[in-house]
């Protein structure tokens, strides 16, 4: 098993965590006073109830987790695939210096990935078509200048800052919430399978985790501990993302929010984060900057103004960049409805406008 401690020292490692109510921190505790998994495992209850209850240490012992130790060592004998202990000199530096490092990393991809410079990037599950643009624009930029954007695989924010690394370097981790051989959600197959091939994959459960509302909190801190920052794309103010900002900013993180519109439910948790300190970005060389990392990306996140005729670019120059409406662009424009819907067909079309819910429509950034 290439990478892996031998198959009895992480059949060890394995019955640790699968043992029923014995969590990271009393984990932890076990190693720390008795030394790797095999010791805990031959000292008797006795020894065992100096760190925890007589209960425990008896279910401790008396819990095999044949099948799922047997499961769990077949799945990293395949190609690409790791389990990661915290004895294992390729465990992420940057977890072991936070205050609750998972015991166990299952790993899908390139291992390597887990202690290159990184950057967390995350954000709204519902995500405009802007804010969608900047994470993907910021990603693909970012990536390009050395840093592995690691994110958590969800809907909106999070899949489009993955897309924008593998359309850049290729460098990207996902961090999921179940367990390494399921994909939540759905949607995302095509895409975890691309970081997969081009980037990396972890979860600290074990396999055949659902998708458990209480365990996305627990993988945030993955998220940020891998990472030298945490950026937030777009979030409400109440939100998993600052969840994750809050952690980052917990285990020493740089913390970096993007604003926007003051009308925006999306940007009331980034301006909430600016307000609390964290750095107000809008290119990708304030983080690179901040971080004192040299710009690898040249000029600004997304393309300048396309060359146009007078027309359009007097529309788009009035619609500005905050969702608007067919009477309001006629109002602002003076053209008639019919010909408003015939030009923002074609700029949507030319990925320059994008269509909301309620027949508005919004300029993306820099298009």
């Amino acid at each position: 098993m290439a990478g892996n401690t031998g198959d009895s020292s992480l059949a060890a490692w394995l019955r640790l965590t699968l043992a029923p109510g014995i969590g990271g921190e009393t984990q932890r505790a076990l190693l720390s006073a008795l030394g790797l998994p095999e010791n805990i495992f031959s000292a008797g209850a006795a020894a065992l109830a100096r760190t925890l209850p007589r209960a425990s240490a008896e279910r401790l012992l008396g819990h095999e987790s044949t099948g799922e130790v047997e499961s769990a060592l077949a799945w990293a004998q395949e190609p690409g695939n790791r389990i990661l202990t915290l004895a294992d000199p390729d465990y992420p530096q940057r977890l072991l210096d936070t205050a609750d490092p998972p015991t166990l990393l299952y790993v899908k991809g390139r291992v390597e990935l887990l202690n290159a410079p990184a950057l967390a990037v995350v954000g709204s599950r519902n995500a405009t078509p802007q804010g969608g643009a900047n994470a993907e624009a910021f990603a693909t930029a970012l990536a390009n200048a050395g840093l592995t954007i690691v994110s958590g695989l969800a809907l909106g924010i999070d899949a489009a800052a993955h897309r924008g690394a593998l359309r850049g370097s290729g460098s990207t981790i996902a961090v999921i919430g179940t367990g390494i051989d399921r994909v939540y959600p759905a949607k995302n197959q095509d895409l975890a399978r691309r970081i997969a091939e081009e980037g990396a994959i972890v979860s600290e459960f074990p396999l055949g985790t659902p998708a458990l509302k209480e365990n996305f909190p627990r993988r945030n801190r993955i998220i940020s501990g891998l990472a030298r920052g945490c950026l937030v794309v777009e979030a409400a103010e109440r939100s998993g993302s600052l969840i994750t900002a809050r952690l980052a900013g917990e285990q020493g993180r740089d913390v970096f929010a993007i604003p926007g519109s003051i009308h925006s439910p999306l940007s009331k948790g980034c301006h909430r984060l600016i307000k609390q300190g964290a750095k107000l970005v809008d290119d990708a060389r304030d983080i690179l900057d901040e971080l004192g990392l040299a710009a690898g990306a040249t000029g600004k996140n997304a393309a300048p103004l396309p060359e146009t005729d007078a027309v359009t670019r007097a529309l788009l120059e009035g619609m500005g960049f905050d969702p608007c409406d067919i009477d309001t662009l006629a109002a602002r424009s003076g053209l008639t409805a019919e010909k408003l819907y015939a030009m923002l067909l074609q700029l949507e079309l030319d990925g320059r406008v994008a269509s909301l819910p309620g027949g508005r429509f919004q300029r993306l950034s820099g298009v």
